[in-house]
């Protein structure tokens, strides 16, 4: 596989788009589609899009903060990515970064074009909020500061993976908000969180000696198992209390994950494309 394809991490793009998946679902099966349905798939499309690239870049950048602070050498139980490799310069790595930057701007300006009225509120504030999660894709690692050293990065993929992707897909179609996508979109957010979580224990003791501070270390093995399990079961918990039942359909593989987890110190990078995979499948089954 190319040192490039591999450093975009491309199995975590379906964790990505689930947000934007069930916010722009639940948009369109319960209001009226104010908006003609050809431009309602464009704003879908855009969507994807441009979380796609936010997620590329979050993906570039932690590689490369990981990289210049030295956490990712000499790492077991992980696929050595293209600057751990050697396969990749720093230099064309942070081309890479400013390339889908870029890309994030284009598609995202794109979007709000096309979902609202030139320089209205919700256009200003979803500028606001674009520029936010740039940001906050930047400095997950990088920067003497980045929120992903100090216990953050739970705060973080929560807000933009969970309630950001969930929340903005709903209101780009229809420009309201509800309770229920509120919660739906913390629901959401909970596995995606997960995933990080997981990252972070298969990670725990390497990450200590290079001076990261993960939530998963700050609470140990043990305490990070206990969170793990709850952020699984309060997703089920909220869906199925907002009548989503289709969703417990996941039930008999998240209890095989947790059983995995619990038993395994090791090769629980395997158990990262479950969790993803089916965080997407979730965000389908709540839209039967």
């Amino acid at each position: 596989m190319s040192p490039y394809i591999q450093s975009l991490r491309l199995r975590t793009l379906p964790l990505s788009v689930s947000g934007i998946i069930l916010g722009t679902g639940l948009a369109w099966r319960a209001y009226p589609h104010p908006l003609p349905e050809g431009k309602g798939w464009a704003v879908f499309g855009l969507a994807i899009l441009t979380t796609l690239c936010l997620q590329i870049l979050s993906n570039l950048c932690n590689e490369l903060g990981d990289a210049l602070k030295g956490t990712d050498a000499d790492q077991q139980g992980r696929e050595a990515y293209g600057l751990q490799s050697g396969k990749i310069t720093m230099r064309q790595m942070r081309n890479m970064i400013i390339l889908f930057i870029g890309l994030s701007l284009i598609f995202g300006l794109a979007l709000l074009l096309t979902a609202f009225p030139l320089f209205s509120t919700s256009f200003w504030i979803f500028i606001g909020l674009g520029a936010l999660a740039v940001i906050g894709a930047i400095t997950y690692t990088l920067g003497k500061h980045s929120y992903g050293y100090m216990g953050l990065g739970d705060v973080g993929v929560f807000l933009f993976f969970g309630l950001l992707s969930t929340i903005g897909g709903f209101y780009l179609q229809i420009q309201t908000l509800t309770p229920e996508v509120i919660w739906l979109g913390a629901a959401i957010g909970f596995p995606c969180v997960g995933v990080l979580n997981l990252n972070n224990i298969r990670d725990m003791s390497h990450d200590i000696e290079h001076g990261k501070h993960t939530f998963a270390s700050l609470l140990g093995p043990f305490g990070a198992r206990i969170y793990h399990s709850l952020l699984l079961f309060g997703c089920l918990t909220i869906f199925a209390r907002y009548g989503h039942w289709w969703v417990l359909c996941i039930l008999p593989l998240w209890a095989w994950h947790l059983w995995f987890v619990w038993t395994h110190c090791e090769k629980l990078d395997k158990q990262m494309p479950v969790l993803m995979f089916s965080t997407l499948i979730v965000s389908i089954l709540a839209l039967i």
